[in-house]
């Protein structure tokens, strides 16, 4: 087919963008691109003008080095009806830098042929709105599938036709990735219940020349996930939602970290924790031989990247008889009362607040030794946990409401005091409270006499006589009984003598 001067114009300028490393408009381009990749865009693109019955036509909403939290549906349009979306992600590093990319295409079949407008629209994306011009596509019959035969694809190249010669197919070879995929641990070996953080994270040296790009990164995590985590352990998960590289030195090599998934586990039993070799799926280009102006010169490949398998060794704690109750970890105490002179009768608020390092969800309260000259309620509790560079620590408070009963001094560390097991130490520890409170009045015991209630049993004693009587009634009773007996036995015997 004969194309006039301006589809001609449009293929040189498509063919101008793929042009890299040599001549000056290649290197403007360059440097236009990389400025490009580096801003955050979102952006709609609208599929081919034209398009047979019983092809698709798609919209593209793309997000780059954002992240794609939320969308409005894309239009309805008169004449196209949905056909189901797909997806893409793609995240990208060269020398250093990295890029993201983030598609959702809408597919749409044509219900009819001719011309279909697609009005202007809006789109809400990520709380911004997007705003799209109309489009008027045109719908011809549907097309026959052609078949392939051994003629060059670029038989219909208007360079063929503009420099009279065809070109040769180019040779791409392969170039050694200077990187890596690690799964590491903070610690080799730790005691049940004390925590260890897991890191998985690809590697790039600064020296690195291949070109690679993370593939279909979400359900790989997905399913990475299911492998690492241990089935013995509790799980403390530091959500990474953006993946972005960190400057990292390694046997005084640079590299570019970029985590994948992190966690930090707590041992429940003492059976060792053994992480499986990982596999990483990456995009790898290949590059041409003999780069041209003109035509591809890299090609789409896959390389996997495993990590080492690792083990982490899961000890008993040493003996102690609450070694099977107590939290591990290192815990500091924070306390707050509300007044430390009282009468008998009145009420006051106390706070322990155990803060650290540890698995804070596991932490009980105290263990309040039963007491009389107090009466204590059961605590409202409160956590906050953050986890944040490879550590997991947070506050967990017990807010307690008491009265006490009796006058006195009283150091309220002989109630409120809670046992851990210390791992840096190696060794239990008590945090204790170092409150003291005066209390003065009068006892509360007698008060507390008088207002129980006895039950009915007693209430009916004034109204009995209180002269004394014997519980021994003489021989009578019990002649009487052996008599009694003596009949039913002979009426007994009569009566089966009888039948």
């Amino acid at each position: 087919m004969h194309q006039g001067p301006f589809s001609l114009l449009q293929s040189l300028q498509l063919r101008a963008m793929n042009f890299t490393k040599s001549g000056i408009l290649g290197c403007l381009t360059l440097m236009l691109f990389a400025n490009f990749l580096m801003a955050q865009e979102i952006k709609l693109e609208y599929g081919e003008d034209q398009i047979a019955l019983n092809q698709l036509f798609t919209i593209t909403l793309t997000v780059e080095n954002e992240r794609l939290q939320n969308y409005s549906p894309f239009p309805e349009i008169d004449g196209l009806l949905k056909r189901g979306t797909s997806s893409s992600t793609s995240t990208s590093f060269i020398n250093g830098q990295m890029t993201s990319k983030q598609s959702i295409t809408q597919n749409y079949q044509a219900t009819r042929e001719g011309t279909i407008v697609i009005p202007p629209f809006e789109m809400v994306v990520n709380g911004k709105t997007i705003k799209s011009q109309g489009k008027t596509i045109k719908v011809s019959p549907p097309a026959q599938q052609q078949q392939q035969n051994n003629t060059s694809p670029f038989s219909n190249d208007p360079f063929e036709e503009f420099f009279g010669r065809r070109r040769q197919p180019s040779e791409f070879m392969d170039v050694e990735a200077n990187a890596f995929l690690a799964l590491t641990t903070d610690k080799s070996e730790v005691y049940v219940g004390e925590g260890f953080t897991t890191t998985l994270a690809f590697y790039v040296s600064e020296e690195n020349r291949a070109e690679l790009r993370f593939y279909d990164l979400g359900k790989q995590i997905t399913d990475i996930v299911k492998e690492i985590k241990p089935n013995t352990c509790w799980e403390e998960n530091f959500n990474i939602d953006n993946i972005s590289g960190e400057p990292i030195t390694i046997n005084n090599k640079a590299y570019t970290q970029y985590k994948i998934y992190q966690a930090a586990y707590y041992p429940l039993n003492k059976e060792d924790i053994k992480f499986p070799s990982i596999g990483l799926k990456l995009i790898k280009y290949k590059v041409a031989k003999n780069p041209s102006f003109f035509g591809r010169n890299r090609q789409e490949d896959f390389e996997t990247f495993y990590s080492k398998p690792k083990e982490v060794k899961v000890k008993e704690l040493p003996p102690h008889p609450l070694k099977n109750q107590v939290a591990i970890g290192n815990y500091q105490l924070a306390e707050k009362i509300s007044a430390r002179d009282l009468n008998t009768g009145e009420s006051f608020n106390y706070s322990f607040n155990v803060l650290g390092e540890g698995n804070i969800s596991a932490i009980e309260k105290p263990i309040i030794p039963q007491t009389s000259d107090f009466d204590f309620y059961d605590p409202n509790t409160q956590q906050n946990i953050t986890r944040s560079a490879g550590k997991v620590k947070g506050t967990k408070t017990f807010s307690y409401y008491g009265i006490p009963n009796e006058p006195g001094e009283y150091e309220l560390g002989d109630y409120f005091y809670w046992i851990f097991f210390n791992p840096e130490k190696e060794a239990y520890d008590t945090l204790r409270s170092r409150q003291r409170l005066v209390v003065t009045g009068e006892s509360r015991k007698n008060e507390y006499i008088q207002s129980t209630d006895l039950g009915a049993f007693y209430n009916g004693i004034e109204f009995e006589d209180n002269q004394l009587t014997s519980l021994e009634k003489g021989p009578f009773l019990q002649i009487f009984a052996n008599i009694f007996a003596l009949v039913i036995l002979v009426l007994t015997g009569i009566i089966m003598f009888r039948k």
